[in-house]
């Protein structure tokens, strides 16, 4: 169990790196000023009109960092500082999220895989690795037995939450990517307030990379565990 302790102490260093550098950086970005004025609920609200989205509605939800899009109820939601502010890192983070809205509104496939497995993994992830552990006292090291096909069952569980945090990789790219396209075919930013928004969406991801690492990590650890390859 030490080396599963180490590995999740590492992977939660990572983590919160990667989270405070996003914080910093999307602080900064802050307060690089947009020369158009323009608030991230008008530049969401423009770019889902550029791309023909009429039924999609651009709202407020509390919080920081809060931002996502909802395609049950098709709403772009953004934290209250990124609606209201009129900078780089909100120009980003709302052109990002509309990234999404067009992704689905082009059925984008990797954002269709990702919708189902939704309902899956909301209910699996969270008892991935108790079902694991509980296999493993029922003797499931042993290879046989109840045990053993209990764990089986949490590692395909647990996988399944591996496969989502891979398969989120290339749709949060790719609405970055298409965010970024926009924003500066469109001219909505300068030089300058592209690179910042260009910096904080590289940073945005880097949480989603290291999500998916985690997870891999730990599946692999497990399974070593339930397969044989123990401390």
């Amino acid at each position: 169990m030490m080396t599963y302790y180490i590995l999740i102490g590492a992977i939660a260093l990572v983590s919160w790196i990667v989270s405070s550098r996003l914080k910093s950086k999307f602080n900064h970005y802050s307060k690089v000023h947009l020369r158009n004025g323009m608030s991230g609920a008008e530049i969401a609200e423009k770019m889902l009109s550029d791309h023909g989205i009429r039924d999609v509605k651009v709202v407020s939800t509390a919080g920081m960092l809060t931002d996502h899009y909802n395609p049950k109820n098709k709403t772009v939601n953004l934290s209250e500082g990124v609606y209201h502010q009129r900078n780089a890192a909100a120009a980003a983070v709302a052109a990002h999220e509309c990234g999404h809205a067009v992704q689905h509104a082009q059925a984008y496939e990797w954002l269709t895989m990702r919708s189902k497995l939704v309902p899956v993994v909301s209910v699996t992830s969270g008892m991935s690795m108790w079902v694991v552990f509980g296999g493993l006292l029922l003797g499931a090291a042993a290879g046989v037995g109840f045990g053993f096909y209990i764990a089986v069952a949490g590692l395909i569980m647990m996988g399944l939450a591996t496969l989502f945090s891979f398969i989120t990789l290339p749709v949060e790219y790719d609405a970055s990517n298409r965010a970024l396209a926009w924003l500066k075919n469109k001219n909505i930013v300068s030089q300058e307030e592209y690179k910042g928004s260009q910096d904080a969406l590289k940073w945005a991801a880097r949480t989603y990379l290291v999500a998916a690492i985690g997870a891999l990590a730990t599946l692999v650890y497990w399974g070593l565990q339930v397969f044989g390859g123990r401390d």
